[in-house]
């Protein structure tokens, strides 16, 4: 496995820097998080996070033992609200907001919210403490239906149907990375846009989700037959959590100013129905079926699937390294052991 000494990125740049990390109990905020906080325990960088959520329960059960450490500050605010942190800040990751088919039909309203006054809020504070750098943390679906191209690059944009019901959450970070562009144009404020796609790992929510990969290890971690809401003919690629955040920090450290890029795993595509039982063969002890049941998909993107170029990104020095059926055996022991329980500090493996 590879561990952090490997990972070739300047990471002394950040030392007496501060870092505001956004939605810091989410999947991937929380592996940022701890990142940060690996480097000052263990890397001898200075390096002061401060971590914004709206619930302090979960926010202590996740870093409660960080709290009132001088490099450690959590922020019990709503993102949308303006940043109640007084000191300055030197990188912002944002990463609050929900990509749940679940949220993104229940509570739409919100799922905008987050990424348009959330954004808007993020951008006013990094003007105001002159931010070196906002990382902001958007989506394959900001290409919307694009069903001719044989790959997507940065600049490879559908059709986006404002009023189809899905709409909420690609449309809103498209929104997002206009305002990113115009506090760029504007006042100067440095951003790069990172389009992610599949991310999943330990501690990703298990239930009430609705993506794929969380639904289906969630079956097979209660014993439950996989029950699949279509064919399972289409083809998904996903990207292992350490991957994803490396790849972050790549664009942090070496990404061009005001530019988007595409964060995936394109190197293992795979159909939901042959990961299905990948899944299910890997719970030895039960007799797990994956049952066919085309019953209706709300929340979904309908669109036929293209993949991503991540060339752009590559070109920084990065590529994924995990490989699907090592990161789907690490959430597995990991959710096995843990339950749905989101909180693990150590769990991430390089």
């Amino acid at each position: 496995m590879q561990r952090m000494s490997e990972v070739r990125l300047p990471w002394g740049e950040l030392d007496g820097k501060t870092v505001l990390v956004t939605g810091a109990t989410g999947m991937l905020a929380s592996y940022v998080t701890w990142l940060l906080l690996y480097l000052h325990e263990h890397a001898g960088i200075i390096v002061s996070v401060v971590a914004l959520c709206r619930n302090r329960q979960r926010a202590e059960q996740y870093f409660g033992s960080y709290v009132g450490k001088p490099y450690f500050h959590l922020l019990i605010q709503d993102v949308c609200e303006p940043i109640a942190y007084k000191g300055k800040v030197d990188y912002i990751f944002h990463l609050a907001g929900n990509a749940s088919p679940h949220f993104i039909i229940s509570d739409p309203v919100g799922i905008m919210k987050c990424n348009l006054l959330g954004t808007m809020s993020v951008l006013e504070y990094a003007r105001d403490c002159h931010t070196k750098k906002v990382i902001f943390a958007s989506t394959r679906e900001v290409y919307g239906k694009n069903e001719e191209a044989e790959r997507l690059d940065e600049q490879a944009f559908g059709t986006l149907d404002p009023l189809d019901d899905r709409s909420c959450y690609p449309g809103s970070k498209r929104a997002a990375e206009s305002l990113l562009k115009s506090y760029y144009l504007q006042y100067g404020v440095n951003f790069n846009t990172i389009r992610i796609a599949h991310s999943y790992g330990p501690t990703m929510q298990l239930e009430n989700d609705g993506r794929v990969m969380a639904d289906l290890i969630g079956d097979v971690v209660t014993g439950r037959n996989i029950v699949l809401k279509s064919s399972g003919e289409a083809i998904r690629a996903f990207l292992y959590i350490t991957d994803a955040v490396v790849g972050m920090f790549t664009v942090l450290f070496h990404g061009e100013t005001a530019k988007a890029y595409n964060l995936a795993n394109e190197t293992e595509p795979i159909s939901i129905k042959d990961l299905a039982q990948l899944l299910a063969a890997s719970r030895m002890d039960k007799n797990i079926q994956v049952v066919v049941s085309e019953s209706e998909q709300k929340g979904y993107c309908a669109y036929r699937r293209t993949a991503l170029d991540t060339s752009a990104i590559e070109k920084l020095g990065w590529k994924p390294l995990i490989p699907l059926k090592e990161g789907v055996n690490r959430v597995f022991r990991y959710a096995m052991k843990n339950g749905n329980s989101k909180f693990c500090r150590k769990v991430w493996y390089f």
